[in-house]
C-alpha cells in the first residue's frame, strides 16, 4: 500500500483528503503542524507528499524545497495543490514534482498520486 502525507491547515480539507485516498486505497497520514514535518516524514516514510501552498507560518513552496533540499528527504515526491496557481509561475517550483490547481478533479489527483508513488518505488 502507497503511503501519502498530506500536508495542510484546513481540518475539513485533511478529513476529506484521507477519507478520498483512504477510499482509493492510500495508506493516508495527515499533518497540520509544518514546524516538525522532518519528524512526520521520517516516521511515516510516505511515498508522495502533498502540500497545500497556503500553511500557517510557511508557504508550501518553501516548505517543499526544505523538502527538497534535504539529503534524507530529497528523493520524495512532493506535489503542491493551490488555488492560486499564478504563485507557481510567478515564483518558480520550489523543487516541487508536479504542481494541481484547485479546484481538481479526483481521477487526475489519483492519478500524479499514483504515477509519482510508482516512480518512487522504482528508485526507494
Amino acid at each position: 500500500m502507497k503511503r501519502v502525507l498530506v500536508v495542510d491547515n484546513d481540518p475539513a480539507i485533511l478529513d476529506v483528503m484521507e477519507e478520498i485516498l483512504g477510499y482509493e486505497g492510500f495508506e493516508v497520514k495527515t499533518y497540520s503542524d509544518t514546524d516538525n514535518i522532518f519528524n512526520c516524514i521520517s516516521s511515516f516514510n510516505p511515498d508522495v507528499i502533498l502540500i497545500d501552498y497556503i500553511l500557517n507560518g510557511i508557504n508550501g513552496g518553501e516548505l517543499c524545497a526544505q523538502i527538497k533540499k534535504s539529503p534524507e528527504t530529497s528523493h520524495l515526491p512532493v506535489i503542491i495543490i493551490s488555488a492560486y496557481s499564478k504563485v507557481l509561475l510567478s515564483l518558480g517550483n520550489y523543487g516541487c514534482d508536479d504542481f494541481i490547481s484547485k479546484p481538481f478533479e479526483l481521477d487526475h489527483l489519483i492519478s500524479r498520486i499514483s504515477t509519482l508513488s510508482a516512480r518512487h518505488g522504482q528508485t526507494a
